[in-house]
């Protein structure tokens, strides 16, 4: 008996299964949680460098609704010197509310950055399908409602260097 028990407290391999922990939850500029229930503004990693006659400086910038081709819907894009618009994260599980590394997730612009050129589209980030140069990031996704027919509307964050990126892998539907 003392044999048997010996044999299972020196053996190296779990003998019920153990949860996996959970990923590590994406921090804002401030150090604190990033939480499905606030509004944030992302910022480039990287500034723009400007240079006048005098000197050169760096502009930051962030994300923001413009056309690029068809009018409606909006697509989302990089701009120079202001924030852009705030933004919403909306994981496929939003248990707890709050926003956790390579998990998938739903962006969206929050509703302050309402635009009347295109009011029946929604501001939920997706993949523009019909792009075939250049992979393009629009708007009119579904919030939510994982499965086949919304895989484009899924992203993650990423750890990446001492920074965040934002990544299209979506695990939500693991058959599509």
């Amino acid at each position: 008996m003392l044999a048997l028990l010996l044999l299972f407290a020196l053996s190296s391999q779990p003998l019920l299964g153990s949860a996996e922990a959970s990923p590590d939850q994406v921090l804002d500029t401030l150090g604190k949680n990033l939480r499905a229930d606030a509004n944030y503004y992302i910022i480039p990693a990287k500034p723009f460098t400007i240079c006048g006659f005098v000197s050169c400086f760096n502009i930051s910038g962030g994300i923001a609704l413009e056309t690029t081709g068809e009018a409606c819907p909006l697509d989302v894009v990089v701009v120079k010197q202001n924030l852009g618009l705030p933004l919403r994260f909306t994981p496929v599980n939003n248990k707890k509310g709050v926003i956790r590394f390579s998990t998938d997730l739903n962006i969206m612009f929050a509703h302050d950055a309402y635009d009347s050129r295109c009011p029946h589209n929604s501001l939920v980030w997706k993949i523009d399908p019909f792009s075939k140069e250049e992979t393009l990031i629009t708007t009119d996704g579904v919030l939510g409602n994982p499965g086949s027919h919304t895989i484009d509307n899924w992203f993650k964050i990423e750890k990446y260097e001492d920074a965040y990126k934002l990544v299209y892998c979506p695990n939500v539907c693991p058959s599509c």
